[in-house]
């Protein structure tokens, strides 16, 4: 399901891309698991052996309960400098205890230029790593997993930064009060390049590791979100804030390592992944729903994105016709286009085709494939909540994963198929509150000129979809951090409610406000997270 904080360095500068990454494998959830991280993976071992004395430790922290910690140093070269970074983060995603660790390297020269970068992050089962060279706007990008390296070639509007560079930019002529600097940042996470708008405040007296440090105030705009950083002379980040309650701050070693975590954070967590619609109707089976009508507080609802495949929007109103109802019309002329393999997407791999025809071997007719398929990738992943890069290559590797990851793997294995397939992201409605998530949308040509967008959700074990699943974006966490500035801020209100002519609504006299642990069984499988529930028999249908 969905999950939060930020792709890689800056320890949270901008929490985005990992905010895209926590946030989808369960859309930040609940933190319980109390006890000291240690660092015993070999390879985090190593990593942090090449920190010295003037490495800069930061603790992680989620509305005051710490979540882990980053490390980072910058290390002179001949031609320039070597900016490293690592981390670890551990969480409890619906109840399940998951951690990441994150490395990053960037090369720059002695005017901090990116000449080329290195990034991984390891959920545990294997690392996702992207490396890219940088020559001037040309861009040369791998992504390396366990089946081995993809490598392509782009070219970019403008050339990248990465926001671990930022602030050594910034302390390069840039820490003016009063002063706005707007950059391209490269995230190795999304695959793309976004806008970054920095604005440079006042200095101020920030507390530091036992004494108070001047910096300077930063407001940085990305994504949607502004973050706040204190930033010295030097370049270095002294705090950094989000407004969804992610902080980090300068400590010593001993203690950034130290992450013990209060179980004060469960409730905070779920509640801010979580939102609980004003509504009188309770919704008992979200399969039972023929027609929504939700009023959205706190969204921009004007993309093209929201429109279609069941939905409708008119101001801040949106409406969901049940996909059971939905009928072919003219073909789409742009189908075709999702067949294509993308970075994460790996439709051509070998593996991804030969496991997509056992999927579906002994099925004809488009319809009927994409349904045993959606069935297939259920059956066949550990539902489990996953800080990760969803490749599908991995995900077929590993088995294991959140609706991220069966997405990912569905999508890939469609267009192997090719059955035009794409990712949609939203919320789904899920015991009393939406939940963010993501699932696919597969087109279904029926011929004869004539075809339709299905939304299909291979987590939930659904074909269709149920009429609950409200679409905010289509594509990968590059279209996905649009979701980020709505945690916490989104207000959904029920206006209209139908249901099958057998269902029984039953009144509430409030706001459902069950948030509860969603711990469902699955068949032969222990469910830990929203979007793994249980289907009932109406959702095989």
């Amino acid at each position: 399901m969905p999950a939060f904080l930020r792709a890689l360095p800056r320890a949270v500068t901008r929490p985005f891309s990992i905010l895209a990454l926590i946030a989808w494998g369960a859309v930040m959830v609940a933190l319980v698991y109390r006890s000291y991280l240690q660092a015993s993976s070999a390879t985090l071992a190593t990593d942090l052996a090449r920190y010295g004395s003037a490495a800069v430790w930061r603790g992680v922290y989620y509305r005051g309960e710490k979540i882990g910690f980053t490390v980072s140093q910058t290390v002179a070269k001949d031609d320039g400098f070597e900016l490293q970074e690592d981390g670890r983060l551990q969480m409890s995603l619906f109840g399940a205890t998951t951690a990441a660790t994150i490395h990053t390297t960037a090369r720059v020269d002695a005017h901090f230029t990116l000449h080329a970068f290195e990034f991984s992050l390891d959920p545990g089962t294997g690392p996702v790593a992207v490396s890219g060279q940088v020559a001037g706007r040309r861009l040369t990008l791998s992504v390396t997993t366990s089946g081995g390296t993809r490598t392509e070639e782009r070219e970019l509007v403008e050339p990248p930064e990465l926001s671990l560079n930022l602030s050594r930019r910034l302390a390069n002529g840039g820490l003016v009060p009063g002063t706005r600097h707007q950059w391209t940042v490269f995230d190795p996470a999304t695959l793309r390049n976004a806008p970054v708008v920095v604005d440079v405040g006042r200095r101020e007296l920030v507390r530091g590791v036992g004494v108070p440090v001047p910096a300077f105030r930063v407001e940085m705009e990305f994504a949607g979100l502004r973050t706040t950083s204190w930033v010295t002379d030097t370049g270095e980040v002294v705090r950094e804030e989000s407004p969804l309650g992610l902080i980090t701050q300068r400590e010593s070693a001993e203690n950034a390592r130290a992450t013990a975590v209060s179980s004060r954070a469960q409730t905070d967590l779920l509640q801010s992944a979580a939102v609980v619609p004003v509504t009188k109707a309770r919704i008992d089976e979200p399969r039972d729903v023929r027609r929504l009508r939700l009023r959205l507080n706190g969204a921009d609802l004007s993309s093209p994105d929201l429109q279609g495949v069941g939905q409708s929007v008119q101001g801040d109103v949106v409406e969901i016709q049940d996909p059971q109802s939905l009928r072919a019309g003219r073909a789409d002329p742009d189908a075709a286009r999702f067949l294509a393999p993308e970075a994460f997407l790996e439709s051509d791999a070998p593996e991804i085709i030969a496991e997509a025809k056992i999927a579906v071997r002994g099925v004809t007719g488009n319809r009927a494939r994409a349904e045993r398929l959606t069935r297939y990738v259920n059956g066949l992943l550990e539902k489990k909540p996953t800080v990760s890069l969803p490749s599908a290559r991995e995900v077929l590797r590993t088995k294991v994963g959140d609706c991220n990851e069966h997405t990912a793997l569905y999508v890939a294995m469609a267009r192997a198929l090719g059955i035009p397939s794409r990712i949609a992201v939203g919320l789904v409605y899920v015991h009393g509150a939406f939940y963010y998530h993501a699932w696919p949308e597969a087109y279904v040509d029926e011929g004869a000129g004539r075809g339709l967008w299905l939304p299909v959700d291979p987590t939930l074990n659904q074909f269709p979809a149920d009429g609950t699943h409200l679409r905010l974006a289509r594509g990968g966490l590059d279209k996905q951090t649009v979701i980020l500035p709505l945690i916490g801020r989104l207000k959904i209100t029920v206006l209209d409610l139908e249901l099958a002519p057998n269902a029984t609504p039953i009144l509430a006299g409030r706001q459902p406000a069950d948030l509860g642990r969603l711990a469902i069984p699955i068949p032969q499988r222990e469910s830990r997270c929203a979007c793994s529930s249980q289907p009932s028999p109406a959702d095989r249908r």
